[in-house]
């Protein structure tokens, strides 16, 4: 595209080609400016709530670590969008340089403050240094520069309006302009709000509406407070609305029966700002039959409380609303303006806390995993896998497509199933499929499932593919890099639509499903090799999870093991336990069949020691022969590849092995000249033959 057309930053798309900015997952943020651009000196950047609570709880509420993970996301894909949310804020600053055809067509001019109404996922920017966070509003006092273009809705701020409510205010801004617009006399309004400050604006917007010719309750989340406490939140909505109450929104029915025994009346219009789980719930319940739901985006859950209300047969009017409203921007300056003292009011209280953050059940998972060394049957002793626990925890509750990567036998299916437990789809299907298993000409039925005699062989009744079983679900795509380019683009038109055809069939079939992926081979080498389409890549890849060999968090060898053994033992009713010799053998071990491998090995010495004890000995004697069996399957490995043999290229190399094995396992050439019984210049003359480093 010719830069000086290029009215919204197309040419600025690095990865994948043909994107637009705001889906694009890398674009290019250099300081320099095309004709159609400007740069701007970044002052204050806000974060939309869910993008930054992430952040917080990835980094344990650790500032340094926030700091560095938001710095670290802006140097990957040359913008600030979270992954994980798919959502990022807006921007504060001063004009820098304006290009040629900017200039001509903007209205503002060099050393002007500017506040950016878009999305920064629609534009590069580049920060050097974040000096403070304010964790009340989710914002970042920054040094750097950001890039907007000829069609970026930019607007100026009034010196009477404070920068933290207003930015954050304009958040919710079309939708209050909205509810404004819809609101009625006479009505009882519920407000289910996501933070002190926007519940207020929007019981301001109703009464700009309706005057006081209304009753209004506003309901905030316990933990969505801030650093204020309860008494302090309801002290300031008695100004606002007739009612208020704290609560925990995340149980809906207890919740909901304290509010309705102190109000006997249900609301005839509730607004759900909230986008925990359970707020949905408590929106439905809340509202009277055939009354009117507002979501304020369809993060709220929008489409299961349809749902919900279906099932408790209410006829209610559901809308979603946070679409660009013409006019908005000057309602919510007016709007603001209106309320600028009391808005004052509340940031005073804001400061006079102490930051104190509430994360209870944070905590408590915490303090488990340090006690029991186990979460949802994930069991680890290592402060590696501790760390891979609480990134499974912290991802799944974002409802985004991620690869889990790692060797064989890692146990990646267990980050699978941890993730599954503690998603907001834990009570739906997860369906497992192995894709390397799967036939060529099989592979689009399967996926898709088939009419009835859509072809020979058809089943009578026809037949609910993956995509269908997982509805609602998690898809688990095992060895995904396995699956030819053509099913790889169906899969991808699957993924962008959400929707497909089944064989033979006619009629669309609407989905949602979560696809997680696993392979041994990282994709983005498939990618490189053009063994994997990158668009499907960068559908799948919102976030990676790497699980490590278990040689890497040797610490998790001893609590894996004494687990194997006593379910094993439970199984066949007996009764063993490991000496200290045998845990220490075990601890040494490399193993390069990870995970998989150590449950074998205690499988199999379970049931081969007839004593009641494990010795280091017996450890031994079943490592031996895990040894032997590496390299006969290795050597039929290669016999299956080729059609005759070298004898003594097969001897050289399996005498390499044994070499670099002994090394590896016992540290120095005498112990392991010992090991191989075989003198020690022996090892060495063949440690220099075969050039082994070790």
């Amino acid at each position: 595209m010719n830069i000086t057309n290029d009215t919204f930053g197309l040419s600025r798309v690095i990865e994948p080609k043909d994107a637009v900015p705001v889906t694009a997952w890398k674009v290019d943020n250099h300081r320099e400016i095309s004709p159609a651009e400007c740069r701007v000196s970044l002052k204050l950047i806000h974060l939309e709530r869910d993008c930054f609570q992430q952040f917080c709880s990835e980094c344990g509420f650790d500032e340094a670590k926030i700091i560095a993970k938001i710095l670290d996301l802006i140097n990957r894909r040359g913008k600030l969008h979270n992954p994980f949310t798919n959502t990022a804020g807006q921007f504060y600053g001063t004009i820098e340089e304006m290009g040629s055809e900017f200039e001509k067509s903007s209205q503002y001019h060099i050393g002007d403050s500017i506040f950016c109404l878009t999305t920064m996922t629609a534009h590069p920017i580049y920060i050097d240094k974040i000096h403070k966070i304010d964790y009340n509003y989710g914002e970042l006092t920054v040094m750097g520069y950001g890039i907007v273009f000829m069609t970026s809705p930019l607007t100026t701020i009034p010196p009477a309006l404070q920068l933290n409510y207003t930015m954050a205010t304009f958040d919710e801004a079309a939708s209050l302009y909205s509810i404004h617009n819809v609101s009625d006399e006479g009505q009882r309004y519920l407000v289910i709000g996501k933070d002190l400050v926007s519940s207020i604006t929007y019981v301001c917007s109703i009464k700009k509406a309706v005057g006081d010719n209304c009753y209004i309750t506003v309901i905030l989340d316990e933990d969505g407070i801030g650093t204020l406490t309860p008494q302090q939140v309801k002290h300031e909505l008695a100004y606002w609305a007739n009612s208020s109450y704290v609560l925990n929104v995340a149980q809906p029915i207890n919740s909901s029966k304290a509010v309705l025994k102190e109000e006997k009346k249900h609301y005839d219009m509730t607004i759900n700002c909230e986008d925990l789980q359970g707020s949905e719930v408590l929106s439905v319940i809340l509202t009277r039959q055939k009354g009117k739901l507002y979501f304020t985006s369809l993060k709220n859950s929008y489409t299961q409380s349809i749902l919900i209300a279906e099932s408790m047969s209410k006829e209610l009017e559901t809308y979603v609303l946070g679409q660009f409203v013409l006019g908005y921007e000057k309602y919510t300056f007016d709007l603001l303006i209106s309320i600028a003292k009391e808005l004052d009011r509340v940031n005073k209280l804001y400061e006079s806390q102490s930051i104190a953050f509430r994360q209870a059940t944070k905590k408590s998972t915490v303090v488990a995993m340090e006690k029991n060394k186990k979460i949802d049957d994930f069991i680890f002793g290592s402060s590696t896998t501790k760390a891979l626990v609480d990134e499974g925890l912290n991802i799944a509750q974002y409802d985004c497509n991620i690869i889990i990567q790692g060797e064989t036998g890692v146990g990646k299916e267990k980050i699978l199933d941890l993730i599954h437990k503690n998603s907001t789809r834990k009570n739906k299907p997860c369906i497992k499929i192995n894709c390397a298993t799967i036939q060529e000409n099989l592979a689009e039925s399967e996926f898709f499932g088939y009419e009835a005699g859509s072809f020979t062989g058809a089943q009578a009744s026809g037949k609910k593919g993956y995509f269908e079983l997982a509805n609602g679900g998690i898809l688990f795509l095992d060895e995904v890099g396995t699956l030819s380019l053509n099913l790889q683009s169906k899969l991808l038109r699957v993924l962008q639509e959400s929707q497909f055809y089944k064989v033979g069939g006619t009629a669309p079939i609407n989905i949602n499903v979560r696809v997680i992926c696993a392979n041994n081979i990282p994709l983005r080498q498939l990618v490189e090799q053009e063994k994997f389409r990158e668009d499907l890549y960068y559908r799948l890849n919102i976030y990676t999870i790497t699980v490590p060999p278990l040689r890497e968090r040797s610490d998790d060898i001893v609590p894996l093991a004494t687990s194997f053994l006593s379910n094993y033992c439970k199984h066949y009713n007996i009764d063993k336990e490991f000496d200290a010799a045998a845990l220490t053998k075990l601890a040494d071990y490399d193993w390069p069949g990870n995970v998989r491998e150590l449950e074998n090995l205690i499988h199999r010495a379970v049931i081969s020691v007839k004593s009641h004890v494990i010795t280091g000995d017996h450890i031994q004697e079943v490592l031996n022969e895990n040894i032997y069996e590496d390299l006969v399957m290795e050597l039929k490995r290669n016999m299956r590849a080729s059609s005759y043999l070298n004898f003594d290229e097969i001897m050289e190399q399996q005498e390499k092995k044994l070499i670099e094995y002994a090394l590896k396992k016992f540290g120095t050439t005498r112990k392991a000249a010992d090991f191989l019984h075989m003198s020690q210049p022996k090892l060495m003359r063949k440690k220099q033959k075969y050039n082994i480093l070790i």
